[in-house]
This record gives structure tokens, C-alpha cells and sequence, in this order.
């Protein structure tokens, strides 16, 4: 059985943002070598469009997401956000936290994963919502 590739996706304006704050060295210090290459990486590899041409249905910068662990079927609702809007209590998970890299560029319908305490955790992208 063949994989199949996703092209990752990123709105212009956010991927702006998000380069200045990896360019930040002293703020990229903060999130980890692992984290900001991750990033990098899926910068090479993604399409970069404008804010009107920008898919509905790809997680972006304050996007709402649902997720399933494909485990225990198990959904969650959290919000992506830049670092220093992140409020764990409001479930606002910032973009350089494993969470936020691991579904920023992909898309309602895929499956992404996560390295959490216990392990490895694959997740289903349920829904997607995007507000200006």
C-alpha cells in the first residue's frame, strides 16, 4: 500500500509571523532545537498561498481544531496559537508546542502525530475552523 503525500499548506501572513518568531534566536531557544527544526522542515516542504486563496478546512494560526486520538476515540477541541497567546486553561496550545507543529499546514480529515509522555499519538483532524 502507497502513501500517500500531503502538501502541507501555510497562509502567507503566517508563515511571516512565524518565521520572524523562529528568527528570534533568543525566543527559538526557548521552544527547542527539535521544535524549531520541525518547523523549518515543513516550511521547505509546504505551499504558501494568500489570505484569500488560503484552504478553509487547514489548520492556520487560530484555527479551532478537533481532534480524535485514533487510540481510545477520544476528541479534543484546541486553538493554535503564537507562543505568548497560549493558555493551556483556555485550551490555546502554542504553534511551537509539539501539539501546534504537529497540525499547523495540515488539513481537516488527516491524520498527524505527536510525541506525548507516553509515547507516540496519531490524531485525526476532525474539524477546522477559521475566523479573521
Amino acid at each position: 500500500m502507497q502513501k500517500v503525500k500531503h502538501q502541507l499548506v501555510f497562509r502567507e501572513d503566517d508563515y511571516e509571523m512565524l518565521t520572524a518568531c523562529l528568527n528570534d534566536g533568543v525566543r527559538a531557544s526557548a521552544f527547542g532545537p527539535q521544535v524549531v527544526e520541525s518547523l523549518l522542515a515543513d516550511f521547505k516542504k509546504a505551499k504558501l498561498v494568500k489570505k484569500d486563496e488560503f484552504p478553509a478546512d487547514v489548520v492556520r494560526l487560530n484555527s479551532k481544531v478537533v481532534v480524535k486520538d485514533t487510540n481510545n476515540n477520544k476528541t479534543m477541541e484546541i486553538i493554535v496559537v503564537m507562543p505568548e497567546e497560549a493558555d493551556i486553561k483556555q485550551r490555546k496550545i502554542s504553534v511551537m508546542n509539539p501539539v501546534g507543529v504537529a497540525l499547523i499546514g495540515f488539513r481537516q480529515g488527516q491524520q498527524v502525530m505527536w510525541q506525548v509522555p507516553t509515547g507516540q499519538k496519531k490524531f485525526t483532524i476532525m474539524e477546522v475552523i477559521n475566523q479573521e
